[in-house]
């Protein structure tokens, strides 16, 4: 690895829970902070119309390379001041395979942005995480991370071999390309994503060679960690983050026979155990993740022969996180007073991944708030791209209305039980979508199992804490 093996990882929670204060406070510290990169152009064009509050934006755009795009950028999105509370948010561009100037430079530039506020201050490495399943923005995003010194890649939530020879690519400023999955086409009619730097870079830019970041994938099993280590030879992978079940966020599916629980939560098995020996063998660090925010849980991991640990939940919670504190004050107290309930939700996210979720009533794990809410996809990062009859692409989500979906091709028992975990977690982070009519999209909120143990943090007494207690409890 470039960097110093941390001791302790921050998990990249999105949408914008690790947001840039989260991963510069870790890193501060000495650990590696992430900041997640899942929805960052919806985040920035938010916050870009709340006025920038602080100057932040503007701060980190000041420090953009190609001012001329940062300026387009503040042109068309910066509301001094404010928009007005009642005034619905003005969407970013929805990215599509097609390449659309707008919408790269609207990821270049929001990577950027966050990358950088979290390394204002200090000279700590601060990495980047993505969702392998939003496969279509990767390349102008972590370009833009690159471009603001991201020392580390993460990814999870698929199979991410094209990503390390990607960043070998973006690193010199060269065109790069990466293999979009088309539903109802052949692994040989997938399409490629091409995008090209040179295409971007403003006069009297030094084109200097970039920092190459270290590339730590999300892993669930020891098999998909041999496969990676084979597809990627010629480039580099730094080592892997080992996630159990009991994570939050997007989980890997069962790999044994479906079974479930009497409240409908898939069943692991011994097949979902990772062999660390296996693991070893390939000769690369590694990290723990799911359930290991605890001293004893960290020095177990560490005795296991672990670089260290990921750690989410606590991250999530402590006053640092982009979590709107209403609802993380919310959550910590029914999590103190035992009546929190997180469940694994095989249903709810229209990627078909398994997914975490906490039970708070006036989010959309109520049924009641789901039953109310109109279902439409109108930001499309878990959109599927899929080859029309025609030969054409189009694109559909489980989360938007049923009939619209059947009539794409889809098959209408996939809209059961599917929410829009756009929108709802971005209403988690503080930016909630205010309708036409008046209606605000509800929040989801996902945490792991460990949350149960969130006392050795606070107390109803004292629920804020901070990104360093997290650190000095966890090593003791």
């Amino acid at each position: 690895m470039k960097i110093a093996k941390p001791k302790i990882i921050q998990g990249g929670m999105g949408v914008s829970v690790s947001n840039w204060r989260l991963a510069q406070a870790v890193s501060r510290l000495g650990h590696l902070g992430l900041v997640s990169g899942t929805g960052l152009c919806q985040v920035l064009a938010r916050r870009l119309q709340d006025g920038d509050l602080g100057g932040d934006v503007r701060r980190a755009l000041a420090h953009f390379p190609f001012p001329q795009m940062g300026q387009r950028v503040l042109d068309r999105l910066f509301v001094p001041g404010g928009a007005k509370p009642e005034k619905p948010y003005l969407p970013a561009e929805v990215i599509s395979i097609k390449n659309n100037r707008w919408a790269d430079e609207l990821c270049i530039v929001s990577n950027f942005v966050e990358v950088f506020l979290a390394r204002e201050g200090h000279s700590n490495p601060v990495g980047v995480n993505y969702l392998e399943k939003i496969q279509i923005p990767h390349l102008p995003s972590i370009y833009g991370a690159m471009l603001a010194g991201a020392a580390v890649v993460v990814m999870g939530a698929g199979i991410p071999a094209e990503i390390p020879r990607a960043l070998d690519t973006l690193a010199r400023h060269e065109a790069a390309t990466y293999p979009i999955h088309l539903q109802g086409a052949t692994p040989a009619g997938d399409c490629q994503r091409v995008f090209d730097p040179a295409e971007f870079i403003e006069p009297g830019f030094d084109a200097a060679p970039l920092l190459r970041p270290d590339f730590l994938p999300i892993i669930a099993s020891d098999l998909l960690a041999t496969i990676l280590m084979r597809q990627t030879a010629g480039s580099s992978i730094e080592g892997f983050i080992i996630e159990g079940p009991t994570a939050g966020g997007h989980n890997a599916p069962p790999r044994g026979a479906k079974t479930f629980t009497e409240d409908g939560q898939p069943v692991y098995g011994s097949r979902d155990v990772v062999s660390l020996e296996k693991i070893k063998q390939l000769g690369l660090p590694f990290w723990l993740a799911g359930g290991f925010g605890s001293p004893d849980a960290y020095r177990s991991a560490v005795d296991r022969g672990a670089a260290g640990v990921q750690v989410g939940t606590p991250f999530a919670l402590c006053v640092d996180s982009g979590i709107a504190p209403d609802l993380r004050l919310a959550v910590l107290r029914k999590a103190l007073a035992g009546g929190l309930r997180v469940y694994t939700d095989t249903l709810a996210s229209p990627t078909g991944f398994p997914f975490k979720v906490a039970s708070v009533e006036w989010t959309l794990s109520d049924p009641a708030v789901f039953e109310a809410r109109r279902r439409m996809c109108d930001l499309g990062y878990l959109r599927e791209a899929y080859l029309k009859p025609d030969g054409q692409i189009g694109y559909r989500c489980p989360a938007e209305p049923e009939a619209a979906y059947v009539a794409k091709g889809g098959k209408a028992e996939a809209c059961q039980g599917r929410k829009c975990l756009c929108n709802a977690l971005l209403a988690a982070a503080g930016y909630p979508q205010r309708r036409p009519d008046g209606y605000v999209e509800p929040a989801i909120v996902t945490l792991g199992d460990d949350v149960e143990n969130i006392g050795r943090f606070c107390s109803p007494e004292r629920l804020d804490y901070t990104a360093a207690d997290v650190v000095h409890t966890i090593l003791g």
